[in-house]
């Protein structure tokens, strides 16, 4: 059974941590409305969607997959790399403990969940404003016992690694090269975003479906021209936030 942990939009979202954007009006309706699509998209590729409990007072609540990394051994408690964001993480510890055993990063390790792509046993590991050598090493100490190769990548210009990258296929990714270096994850294929699209390349891949925002047309595109399954999913206002299809999830 696949699992989908999500958690609702926080009122007090346009109080967010922005670093790569400017601030712009948030409509928290319209965001609430786009999450709950988000989640019925889920559902219809067969997930199960588990809630966990609101926090109302954490603005970037609704961005669970920053909180943990999920892996089919155990799941990894995040230290987020922004101190506000801490506090979201105890919460879904508690949803988390129902399914795999927890591990935890230590300070001063900083680790984001954003920061970590999984492609089959490598777990390619951002270095950026949110994610510090230190969480790196506690990511590759931690999961040593289960043979991943953890490969630390450089990020610039993007809050996150999964902001530059995700994988869309068994063997492709989605990539925006401007921020992250393709060579970092040969073999694997790349699709480009358009140009048009600097900020295209978060992509959510549940099966053989690529979940995908509806406001990047041309890039959609590009993955459909590549036989690729498209679900589009409306989410302007949780971009606003910076937020992506993979960060409203742990599956």
């Amino acid at each position: 059974m696949l699992i989908a942990v999500t958690r609702a939009v926080s009122p007090t979202l346009a109080d967010c941590e922005l670093t790569h954007r400017p601030r712009d009006p948030i409509d928290i309706a319209a965001a609430t409305t786009q999450h709950t699509y988000y989640e019925e998209t889920l559902r219809s590729l067969g997930a199960t969607v588990v809630r966990a409990p609101p926090e109302p007072t954490l603005p970037d609540a609704v961005f669970v997959e920053d909180a943990a990394l999920v892996l089919d051994e155990a799941a990894v408690l995040t230290r987020p790399g922004a101190a506000t964001r801490r506090p979201e993480v105890e919460s879904i510890s508690t949803v988390l403990s129902a399914y795999r055993p927890l591990l935890r990063i230590q300070a001063p390790g900083t680790l984001d969940g954003g920061d970590v792509l999984r492609v089959g046993r490598k777990l390619y590991v951002g270095l950026s404003s949110r994610t510090n050598r230190a969480g790196v090493s506690q990511v590759q100490a931690l999961l040593d016992r289960w043979a991943y190769e953890v490969i630390p990548v450089d990020v610039n210009g993007c809050l996150h690694l999964k902001s530059a990258v995700t994988q869309v296929a068994d063997h492709m990714l989605l990539i925006n090269a401007r921020l992250v270096r393709p060579e970092c994850f040969a073999p694997m294929e790349t699709i480009a975003v358009s140009p048009a699209e600097p900020d295209g390349a978060n992509a959510l891949l549940v099966g053989a479906t690529v979940i995908y925002p509806a406001h990047y047309p041309e890039t959609r595109e590009r993955l459909e021209r590549a036989g690729l399954q498209v679900a589009p999913v409306p989410c302007t206002e949780l971009a606003k936030a910076e937020g992506g299809v993979t960060c409203c999830s742990l599956l």
